[in-house]
């Protein structure tokens, strides 16, 4: 790659990306060590207690590092006490303290434990969503104040050998950035770049560096920008990947795969946080199911991929760009590619029989007394059946794909498409004139099957791959297809078997997700044998494809972890707000423990529940605050009035069976 595209080592096989070495305590981060684990208390920080149990459990959940907020002096003063505590119950795991406003709480902590973490839009920055305007001079004098301001922890830091994480959020970026780079993932780049050039004045180099945004695309387009950036410069500070603000449960799980497994796909990452609306304790096994999957994965190049691996390397440019979206351009065949959503093909060829109760796990309800169809928001738009063909009345919405020769056997049944391997689309006694899915791997994208297959009518290809690291070799074959002019839609298929549904939800959160953030895929097949049923199979599938934001199927939250600033019960507040609100498809609803980042990082949100105060609660419609200071008893249900006051809501539809 040149050097001004290059953000991994290699785009076509796996090859991590060797960072320096940072002393953290005992457990040192980057260079050849293992990828660390963390995660941050939820407790009160002056609740020694309380923040020394909770440590255990996240230490023994396998977290290498715990985070801790030290909000004030007063916490930061305590850490002291906790990190005595822990190392008398014989535990010594490093402590991070964690720093948002407050400068002189981050050199009292710079003392005591073994990393603190500042964000550098709120360190010695202001967030107020005012447009300011610099010149060059101008500019440099906030530089130079914020340069005052910072150097006293810069210089305690190298003193006392502790470790620091410049780490940037997308929803604490300063006015003054703000102002000069928008709210751009380089703007995230350029505020952490400032922080790292001051210490680096000062000779300090014990640093980790973050990116984290609350959308996955943001995020991912960060951290490769970071390392591009790096790199340009001559540095390779260590990574630590998250997902702010994930939310819990499934979507949670799957838009932190998606962001982070994306980036660990290409190599990159030394640390991991999965940031949960859960105990702290849950955080940590997600993160070790997603860093476990590269721990035995070496550069996985098969011979034949060797044509392959030159071409994308010596052509990518022209056609691809991992720092921004765009989404590949596909004609429309039927209801695919073009300007369509991505579609979901589910697998039902295993099954011995199919019949009107088999389609209720993807979407489709069947109401007999009524005799009618019933669609979900997250409905299927095709089955493969393999040699099965169905006999009986199938929903309007969906497609029935078949092998080859059954549909040969069977090309009157209503809404009912052939699946053709490569060799059989040019062959065949017959084709559809609708629609032909023709299944395709890297040994058969050549360029004369391209160059045949791109003058054949109404083909969308099922791109498939067994590849160890498919991701790779499937963004290989794509770029391919975009340098010989195909345009024909694509596909993009995985297949796993006798894995646990968890694992599978992550794996295939990876895999499709890290495509779909660079554009390439009109949808999507996921083949699953032993690995949970056809509903959680469906229900993951579009969770991805809401994580990277290619299909809206269900309302959005974008809900804080939760930490010793919180000031409400987040988890219990989130329960209640998805109960009420979870049938408001395409809403996104910003839940937020406090005000740290809680503006900017749900200011994509179209509404938002931000803790102000103890039992205070404010409430936003984007980016402004309307109604200020709620009771925390009443907040609930004033922001579901401020939903309907907008035209937002709808009522729940019941189902009729």
């Amino acid at each position: 790659m040149e050097l001004k595209d290059k953000y991994c080592n290699s785009l076509t096989s796996y090859s991590r990306f060797v960072t320096r070495e940072v002393k953290i305590g005992d457990v040192p981060l980057g260079g050849t060590n293992p990828i660390r684990i963390q995660s941050m208390t939820t407790t009160d920080t002056m609740d020694t207690a309380a923040t020394v149990a909770q440590s255990i459990r996240m230490i023994e959940s396998g977290c290498d590092y715990v985070r801790i907020t030290a909000p004030s002096l007063n916490e930061a003063k305590n850490l002291e006490l906790i990190k005595k505590e822990l190392r008398s119950k014989g535990f010594h795991t490093p402590l991070i303290a964690d720093i948002h406003f407050t400068p002189n709480a981050a050199e009292l902590a710079a003392r005591i434990i073994e990393k603190v973490r500042v964000n550098p839009g709120n360190y010695a920055d202001k967030k107020k969503f005012e447009v300011l305007e610099y010149d060059d001079i101008t500019y440099q004098a906030e530089l130079d104040r914020i340069r005052e301001r910072f150097t006293p922890l810069v210089k305690i830091c190298k003193e006392y050998g502790t470790a620091m994480r410049i780490g940037t959020n997308h929803g604490s970026l300063s006015d003054r950035i703000l102002s000069r780079y928008g709210d751009t993932p380089h703007g995230m780049v350029e505020s952490a770049m400032e922080f790292l050039r001051i210490c680096e004045a000062e000779n300090y180099y014990n640093i980790v560096l973050s990116m984290k945004a609350s959308n996955p695309k943001v995020m991912v387009q960060a951290y490769r920008l970071l390392v591009n950036k790096m790199i340009e410069n001559n540095m390779n500070y260590p990574l630590h990947l998250g997902v702010t603000e994930a939310g819990e449960g499934e979507d949670g799980r799957i838009k932190s795969a998606v962001g982070i497994g994306t980036l660990l796909e290409d190599g990159l990452g030394d640390t991991v946080r999965v940031s949960l609306t859960e105990d702290p304790e849950f955080e940590a096994p997600v993160a070790i199911a997603l860093v476990n999957r590269y721990s035995g994965r070496t550069k996985d190049v098969p011979t034949h991929l060797d044509s392959n691996i030159e071409f994308i390397e010596s052509n990518k440019n022209s056609y691809y760009s991992p720092f921004e979206y765009n989404k590949r351009t596909s004609k429309e065949v039927l209801n695919i590619g073009g300007s369509n959503v991505p579609r979901i093909i589910s697998d039902l060829s295993n099954r011995s029989e199919i019949n009107p109760a088999s389609l209720f796990g993807i979407g489709y309800n069947y109401a007999v007394s009524l005799d009618k169809w019933n669609l979900t928001d997250m409905a299927s738009d095709f089955i493969y059946t393999g040699d099965k063909t169905i006999d009986f009345e199938i929903p309007g919405t969906l497609g029935v794909i078949v092998n080859n020769e059954v549909w040969q056997k069977n090309n009157n049944l209503t809404r009912h498409y052939p699946l053709f391997c490569a060799s059989e689309i040019f062959t065949a006694n017959s084709i559809s004139e609708h629609l032909n899915f023709v299944a395709v791997e890297q040994s058969t994208l050549t360029e004369d099957f391209i160059q045949s297959i791109k003058k054949v009518k109404s083909v969308v290809l099922i791109l498939d791959t067994f590849a160890l690291h498919g991701m790779a070799e499937q963004r290989a074959l794509i770029v391919k297809l975009m340098a010989f002019n195909c345009d024909l839609p694509v596909i993009l298929k995985r297949n796993y078997k006798d894995i646990e549904p968890e694992a599978l939800q992550l794996y295939a959160s990876t895999d499709f997700g890290a495509l779909l953030l660079d554009g390439f895929g009109d949808g999507t097949w996921l083949k699953a044998e032993n690995c949970g049923g056809l509903a959680h199979l469906n229900s993951t599938t579009f969770g991805i494809l809401q994580a990277t934001r290619t299909r809206i199927s269900r309302t959005e939250y974008i809900s804080c972890p939760s930490c010793g600033r919180t000031l409400f019960d987040l988890q219990e507040t989130t329960a209640k707000i998805r109960k009420r609100t979870q049938h408001l498809k395409g809403v996104k609803i910003g839940i937020m423990g406090c005000i740290v980042n809680g503006p900017g990082e749900m200011a994509d949100a179209d509404y938002g529940y931000v803790g102000v105060g103890v039992g205070k609660i404010t409430l936003y419609k984007g980016k402004e605050v309307v109604k200020k200071n709620i009771a925390s008893e009443e907040a609930v249900d004033a922001l579901i009035g401020l939903i309907k006051e907008h035209g937002d809501w709808v009522e729940e539809t019941v189902v009729e069976l």
